[in-house]
């Protein structure tokens, strides 16, 4: 038998530590080359692991919801054949009457077609087998006790292991809940939501003994956002890591490191608004989503070629002033994960086509959660369109590493003077925050006037491009 180690990867540039969200494998499962076996959280993205090697899982290190340093082990795997070296079925295999170990004894092979390892992925009989499980001992190797998925309770496993899907185990942990001590009612054993919830109901108040009701802390376990964990019935506590912990870092040290100037801007929009109608029909955006964003993007574009000064970066170690002669645009993304900005890499390049289909698989990738740590690297300006929310406007807090950032308030019909008369027209205000050091009032001033002329007057996109 050979034993290979697959380390935590580096799956963005320095970074320096990864949470385990889900494991999509457990011990006894055959691995491919190139499977997926985990999906981690990173301060940048989700992003999914797959394993560089063939065999079959010997060992999770860590369960899910840990934060794993990169470089440490996090799963081993058997290659080279043979069974894995697991304790003789000691007594410690008999003590374990508790109704909940359906798994059958370490003789008989658990049935064909195992449910699958998270909810929404189906496991392929040809690619994932499990082997038949025997009765964890007690005395396996030292470091078991901190490293098997069991022991998400802090309690040490005692017996076969009980049967539950990732989110019914992550459910269990914010609940304080025992698996061990849960009676199933699923299909072949398995334990249900359900059953945690019966398990969790009497806990928040024995003494009045309240009705299952009181367990009302189960929506705490979003599945997309950090665990929650309740300390009571009138406080929910939510763990800072992932995004959100490194979006809280970067806004701290931007609000505290550049000097932050914010102008505004309120103006007609409505000769715009008409153009994304006519473009919506032209033939040449046939399929592609024309939106208010999209011209606004392209009018940015614009405005940085007309004043290039407005993009760029401040080097602190070498006391410089980096001028970059490509946009990379970022538009910040709303998810369940928290903040992320990705950007569109050589946006200055593309067509008004281009930028259409790039807008739309930035969008759609933040949305389904695969935004790829290399596609939030390298941005050089960004925008925020708190428009969507009904908000007028914002003082945005620049992007680290961005000189300014720009964000789009509500479009709203309002009494207007147009050509002498108040008439009702879309108006907008855009607010655009920028870095002292690197821009002054001027520049500043000039660049955002020229963005709100471009959009005044959207001709000029083809004038000015």
């Amino acid at each position: 038998m050979t034993i290979r180690e697959f380390k935590m990867p580096d799956v963005g540039e320095g970074l320096t530590e990864a949470e385990i969200l889900k494991w999509y494998v457990q011990p006894g499962d055959t691995v491919e080359d190139g499977q997926i076996v985990c999906e981690v959280e990173t301060a940048k993205a989700a992003v999914e692991l797959p394993i560089p090697f063939d065999g079959t899982v010997h060992e999770l290190l860590f369960p899910e919801g840990t934060t794993v340093d990169v470089g440490q082990v996090i799963i081993s795997v058997n290659v080279g054949g043979g069974a894995a070296p697991e304790a003789p079925a000691a007594p410690a295999a008999v003590a374990a009457p508790e109704p909940v170990a359906a798994p059958a004894p370490a003789a008989e092979p658990e049935p064909e077609g195992r449910q699958p390892v998270l909810v929404g992925y189906g496991v392929a009989a040809s690619s994932t087998k499990r082997r038949a499980r025997k009765a964890a001992p007690t005395a396996v190797a030292p470091a078991a006790p901190a490293v098997v998925p069991e022991q998400l309770n802090g309690h040490a496993p005692a017996g076969p292991r009980p049967l539950a899907k990732p989110p019914v185990r992550k459910l269990a942990k914010d609940l304080g809940v025992d698996l061990a001590s849960v009676t199933p009612t699923g299909p072949d054993g398995i334990i249900t939501r359900e059953d945690v919830h019966r398990a969790a109901a009497p806990a928040p108040a024995p003494v009045v003994e309240a009705p299952a009701p009181v367990a009302a802390p189960a929506p705490v376990a979003a599945p997309a956002v950090a665990t929650a964990v309740a300390s009571d019935a009138r406080e929910t506590r939510v763990p800072i890591k992932g995004v959100r912990k490194a979006t809280a870092a970067a806004m701290v040290g931007s609000a505290f490191t550049a000097p932050h100037v914010t102008e505004f801007v309120t103006f007609d929009i409505t000769r715009t608004m008409k153009l994304v109608e006519e473009l919506k029909a032209d033939k040449d955006m046939a399929g592609l989503r024309v939106n208010p964003l999209l011209l606004i993007a392209k009018a940015v574009l614009v405005a940085v070629k007309r004043n290039p000064e407005i993009n760029a970066a401040w080097d602190e170690a070498a006391q410089e002033i980096v001028l970059k002669h490509y946009v990379n645009l970022g538009i910040a993304a709303a998810t369940p994960r928290g903040l992320i900005v990705p950007n569109i890499k050589d946006a200055h390049a593309q067509t008004l086509p281009e930028l259409s289909k790039s807008l739309s698989e930035l969008v759609a990738t933040a949305r389904e959660g695969k935004t790829t740590p290399t596609a939030m690297q390298g941005g050089t300006f960004t925008i925020t369109n708190v428009g969507v929310f009904g908000v007028d406007t914002g003082t945005p807090i620049l992007n680290p590493g961005e000189s300014a950032i720009l964000a789009v308030g509500a479009i709203k019909l309002q009494p207007w003077v147009h050509k002498g008369k108040v008439k009702p027209r879309q108006v907008t205000t855009l607010a655009l925050s920028f870095d002292h050091r690197l821009v002054d009032g001027e520049l500043g001033s000039k660049f955002l006037a020229d963005i709100a002329a471009i959009l005044e007057q959207p001709k000029r996109l083809i004038t000015w491009a």
